[in-house]
């Protein structure tokens, strides 16, 4: 009997009727098997884990570390999804809490990701994350609007800074915006740019932040415009500046 090895969750799901959220082993084309999370509750279940976003810069491979160092599996490369899913939750919560402790938690459902080549690394392909990437506004890439599974708008909206706020509308996801100083960040995690800069509200910042160097830093680049969590200006608030933004594709 041939051995049936799931490319992703949502294979794992359909084939085994696998509908319990937690660890599971998948397996790339080329025949790397990795661990990973999957998401089988949400919306019909069958979302793979494949990247988180953390206030640091380390590249670790542990998916129980997840939400507490930057996380970038090999089905981030090599799945071929339609839609995304993100999980906000604050840090170093244990696995088996995640969707317990998750406090925003929206999807995509319109399949974006079949006209960007079926995963977010052919999608920032087309839209580089780079110093000098673009003009603010004009050369932003894709904006995709969310359903909500934990939140709204509103409260995504007030996880940001009040001058903030008039720069985005919320209830989206963006991939690669670009600031007033033509560099980009890679997400508008629960929003979409409207204003020009977008490095206090989107994260993975790519390219040079001239002003107030060196203030402006890691992934979250300027979220402590203002003061490190205190909701006021341009800073983010603590809720959202010291949670994972967890990135799950189907």
């Amino acid at each position: 009997m041939e051995y049936y090895s799931p490319r992703n969750c949502k294979e794992l799901m359909d084939k085994y009727k696998t509908n319990e959220d937690g660890l599971y082993h998948l397996t790339t084309e080329r025949g790397v098997v990795y661990q990973t999370y999957c998401d089988m509750t949400t919306d019909g279940g069958g979302w793979t884990l494949v990247a988180s976003v953390h206030e640091n810069n380390i590249d670790v491979w542990d998916c129980e570390a997840a939400t507490s160092d930057d996380y970038k599996n090999p089905g981030y490369y090599d799945i071929t999804a339609e839609d995304v899913s993100v999980w906000h939750v604050p840090n170093n919560v244990l696995l088996q809490n995640w969707s317990i402790d998750a406090f925003l938690c929206y999807h995509t459902d319109n399949h974006f990701l079949t006209n960007h080549g079926g995963n977010l690394f052919y999608l920032f392909k087309k839209f580089p994350v780079r110093s000098r990437a673009g003009t603010c506004r004009i050369n932003n890439g894709p904006s995709i609007p969310v359903v909500y599974d934990t939140g709204d708008a509103a409260s995504t909206r007030n996880l940001y800074g009040p001058s903030a706020r008039g720069e985005f509308e919320a209830g989206f996801i963006t991939f690669r915006a670009c600031n007033q100083e033509m560099a980009a960040m890679a997400i508008c995690s629960g929003v979409k740019a409207t204003g020009c800069n977008t490095e206090h509200y989107c994260i993975g910042g790519g390219g040079f932040f001239p002003e107030g160097a060196p203030r402006q830093c890691g992934d979250f680049t300027a979220f402590d415009w203002d003061g490190y969590g205190t909701n006021t200006g341009w800073s983010a608030s603590r809720k959202i500046t010291e949670a994972a933004v967890l990135l799950f594709y189907r």
